[in-house]
Order: C-alpha cells, then structure tokens, then sequence
C-alpha cells in the first residue's frame, strides 16, 4: 500500500471540518415522502442506479488524479488505526471527492504532501509538461499518425505514454470491468422501473458503456434528452470544465494550425458525474412554464443569422426540463469544492448527440439550492446590501435566473468553440449568465414574470454576484463573475454606497445585453486572442468587490461543504 504524509495539521482540519466552514447540502432520507410514495418497482430501481453512480465516482476519481484512489485507501487504513488527522481528512476528501481543491477563498487544498493538482488532471501522463505535449503532438502528425492524435485529444479518451509518443485509450477500454458493472446496475434497474421511455434510455445507456463508440452514446443521449414526465432521475454527467491541459495547444498556434491543417480539433477531456433522483411533478410544472418564450428568445439573441442554434425560432423546442429531488450526487456532479452544481443542461455542444437530431435537458438539483440558515441570509443582507432594496432580496429569484442561465446555454452558436482554449469555459458561461438577465425585460413583457418579480431577479442576482475573494483564471464559473462585476459596474448598473451595493434596476438589462453581445461575437469568430483579450479587460478585482469581499467573510466563516446523503447510504448497502 502506498503511503502518504498528510498536509493539513489536526488544527486546520478541525476548523475545516467544523460547521461553522463545513456547510451541510441534505439530500433525500429514507424517509423523505418523495421516496416512501414512489411504486415499489421505482424503489428496486433506485438500489441499482445509486450503486452504478457510485462506481461512476471511482472511476471519475482516477480522471481527477493520479493518486486519489490509493490516498483513499490509505485513509481508510490509518481510519481503522485510529489516527485522527485521517478521520479528519477522510472528511475532507468526502466531501471534496478527491484529493485536491479549491475553498471559497480561492485557496488550494491539497490533502497529502507533494500532490498537487495538475492541469492534466489524471487523465494525462503525470509528469507531462505543456511543452512536452505540444512537441509529441507536432511529432505525431508529422509523422502522419493522424488517427492516433484524433484518440489523444477527444473528450473520451485516457492519454498514456507508448514509448517516446503518447497513446489515447477510450474510457470504455480503459475502464472496461467497471463500465460493465455500471451497465449491469443499469440493466438491473430496468427491470423494475415504472416508466418505459426511462427504461429504453437505461437500456441504451448499458450498451454505451459496453461498447467504445460515440455513436451508442448519442443514441442514450438523444433518449436521455428527450425524457420529461418519469418518476426517476439518473444521468452520467459529462462535463469538460477540469481539463486545463488540452486547452494550452490555442496558445501554440504554430500547432493549432497544424492540427486544423489535418481535421483535427482538440476537445478537452470529458469528467463523469452520477446523478440519482426522484422527479418532482410540482417544481417541473413551474420550470416548463419558460418553455414557450424559448423560440422567442431564440430570435432575440444577437447575430443568430449568423449561426444555428439548439433552439430553433420555428421548430419544435427540443428542450426537456425536470426539478428533481436529489437522492446521489457522485464524482463530478457531487464534488463539493467551494461550491456544487445547482443545475445542469446537457449534453454540452461537443456531444454527438446533437448532430444527430438530438436536444438537450435541464436539470435542477433541489436540495443544493435550498437555503438552510435565513438568520445568516438577512446578516448577510444587512452586511452588504442597501436597506431599501431588502424587500426585492428573494432566493427563490435565484432559482428563476438559474433557469434562464441553463436555457441559454441552449442558445448562441450552436458550437463547442475550442478554438478559445482556456477561456471557452470562461466565455459560455459567461454568455448564460447574461443571457439570463438580458431577457428579463422581454419575458416581463411576455407575461413570464411581474414587474415584482422583474425587480427581485435583478436585485438578487447582482447581489448574489459578489465572491469572498479573488478566483484564479481556472476557475470558469467564478472569474466571469468578477467580469461581469467589473463591466456592469462600468457601465452604472450598481454602485457601492457607503460600503454597501445599491442596484440601479432599469441598467442592469441594457448593460447585460451589451455585454451578451459583445460575448456572441467571440463565439462566432472563435478567435483565441480577442477572447484572451476580452477576459484580461474584464477580469479586474476592484476596490469596490474587495469592500464586499471584506464584508463577506465576516458574515460567513464556510469555506467548503459537503452532501449528506442517508436515503443513498442505506440502499447502495441492500
């Protein structure tokens, strides 16, 4: 067994692991009333999908690093043996599901000594350098071993070193003992489930797993897409956010060239997540509520003559949406690391899935969105924001801008856009958030919301917009935060009255739509430099964010979190 020192001291740790900066997200009981009014056929169902996520989880691990699953076992040893630094940081991993992360202070954790995060991740070679991989690459097509490059940089492929070269083995290859049992939990909860459209899904979703070809993941994807009214919720999430590596070949452009000179486009890898829940009718019903303005907001987004996107302006939408009550959140969906997903649309635009006629599904995770302390939230209000503008304050506001969030990824250019490299991530997400806010007005016209309720979004999410500390560029989801801080702020959306933030409601949409725009054009022109460009001119932390920053972490000590998960606890057990 490989042996490792640990890295934080029992002090730190124990801090860590308090409640006061270890949040608790609660998931569903075994005796959540979602779960015990479920048919019996749909509770058999679940044992199985809960148990094929958690092998997700394993198998995500060692795409997330090297070291993970023998640091994992050697917690589990110094555990039994009493060893109080391993208990504490088997806490840690749990709720991070990994070795390494990122706090709410854009701090980076590393659990054991001298493993560091790397930008290969583990999916690559771990003494691997940039300039190493760019060189073998160059080497490779210039040796016509085009092919072999083709299966070294697709989003599905495990990258191994073959003598001076390097080799790209299919997840299903490389995994194939723990693909085939996923397949047969799968396969087994197909038995028992109720509903026949999410049993044909399951069933195409086994034979993915089994077989090495994109293809059988279109078809499971294209089914999974077009699922609305099931009892149960169960996704292989595929989501490219972690891989850093294969985005530096857009800053070798003498390679990128090269690459494009043979039809080769570099598609960073692909982390797994498995999500098990039970649908819940009442929170869906209000979430489709959105889905007949889509068409209209399709026709709204700038310059869609010159691109085709998910959801057409004429056609049927091919968007399905689902609330779900959460029972598993395992490997990528599930790392909780200095924060967790809210929401997912899927399959992301580099999908098969899509080519083939395919749509895309949201889904939203209930119980992580749910707000478990109102004392800390009004201290929070009271801490940062004006007090006149408390009564527009509402969380459930939130929620209705995370729906337009994941419906706009649905929207804009109908391309994964690679060619942006490390910022691609950066510039789409960037694009749902102001796609979101940039249509509040239309959809207050529209009769989608109040003038009530058009105030509350905006108020809310500018509020909502502001980080405890300074990210790093690798972190997509919270440098366009300070982004849009930086632009809306420029252009009087908000101001910092006597250290606290008071929203100037009627600039907030024409600055968003601006902002979209501007976005849109990098999409379409799919140029590395002007997104480089765009990202360093934006990506500024001003005095102002550091006020609040300030505020923020005196109000709030949470530096991480963690899912509590007993209903999933007790069936992966039968």
């Amino acid at each position: 067994m490989k042996k490792f020192k640990f890295n934080l001291t029992e002090e730190e740790l124990k801090k860590r692991t308090s409640k006061t900066y270890l949040v608790t997200k609660k998931f569903l009981t075994p005796e959540s009333p979602e779960y015990l009014t479920l048919k019996d056929g749909d509770k058999k169902a679940l044992i199985h999908l809960v148990k094929a996520a958690n092998i997700i989880e394993k198998i995500n691990m060692q795409l997330d690093c090297h070291d993970n699953l023998a640091f994992q076992e050697f917690l589990k040893v110094e555990v039994k043996k009493g060893n109080k630094i391993a208990k504490l940081t088997k806490i840690l991993f749990d709720a991070q599901k990994g070795m390494n992360a990122v706090d709410t202070m854009s701090t980076k954790i590393n659990l054991a000594k001298g493993i560091k995060e790397l930008p290969g991740k583990g999916v690559y070679p771990k003494d691997l350098s940039k300039e190493e991989f760019h060189k073998i690459l160059k080497e490779m097509v210039e040796q016509n071993k085009i092919d072999e490059v083709k299966k070294i940089l697709n989003q599905r492929s495990f990258v191994e070193r073959s003598g001076n070269h390097l080799v790209g083995i299919d997840y299903v290859d490389k995994f194939r003992e723990e693909f085939a049992k996923i397949a047969e939990e799968l396969e087994l909860a197909a038995e028992t489930s109720t509903n026949e459209d999410f049993n044909e899904y399951l069933i195409l979703q086994a034979k993915a797993l089994r077989t090495a070809d994109p293809t059988f993941d279109a078809f499971a994807d294209k089914k999974w897409a077009s699922l609305q009214d099931t009892p149960l919720e169960f996704t292989i999430t595929r989501e490219n956010y972690e891989d850093e590596m294969t985005g530096t070949i857009m800053e070798n452009p003498e390679l990128q060239k090269l690459l494009e000179q043979h039809g080769i486009t570099p598609i960073p890898k692909d982390f797994l997540g498995g999500r098990v829940g039970i649908v819940n009718k009442q929170g869906t019903e209000a979430l489709m509520s959105i889905k007949k303005y889509l068409p209209e907001l399709a026709k709204n987004m700038p310059f869609n003559n010159e691109y085709e996107q998910n959801i057409s302006t004429e056609k049927d939408t091919k968007q399905t949406m689902v609330d779900v009550d959460m029972v598993q959140a395992a490997g990528d969906v599930g790392a909780y690391r200095g924060g967790i997903t809210l929401a997912e649309n899927l399959p992301n635009d580099d999908k098969p899935s899509l080519q083939i006629g395919g749509g895309r599904r949201n889904v939203y995770h209930r119980q992580i969105r749910f707000i478990s302390d109102r004392k800390k939230l009004q201290k929070r209000l009271d801490t940062i924001l004006d007090k006149e503008q408390h009564q527009y304050y509402l969380d459930e506001a939130d929620h209705w801008f995370t729906i337009g969030h994941e419906n706009a990824h649905s929207l804009g250019p109908k391309k994964a856009c690679e060619k942006l490299g490390k910022y691609r991530n950066i510039i789409e997400e960037n694009k749902a958030d102001m796609a979101s806010l940039a249509f509040v007005d239309l959809l207050t016209e529209l009769g989608m919301y109040t003038d009530e309720q058009r105030k509350q979004i905006l108020v809310t999410v500018i509020t909502d917009n502001f980080l405890k500390s300074k990210p790093n560029l690798s972190q997509a989801h919270r440098v366009r935060t300070v982004m849009q801080n930086k632009y809306l702020a420029d252009r009087g959306a908000y101001e910092i009255i006597d250290g606290k933030i008071h929203v100037n409601i009627d600039k907030v949409v024409p600055a968003a739509q601006e902002m979209l725009s501007e976005i849109i054009r990098i999409q379409i022109d799919e140029d590395f430099n002007k997104a480089d460009k765009y990202v360093k001119d934006n990506f500024i932390w001003t005095d102002n964010m550091e006020i609040i920053a300030k505020k923020l972490q005196k109000v709030s000590k949470s530096l991480n979190g963690r899912l509590e998960t007993k209903l999933a606890d007790k069936l992966a057990k039968k």
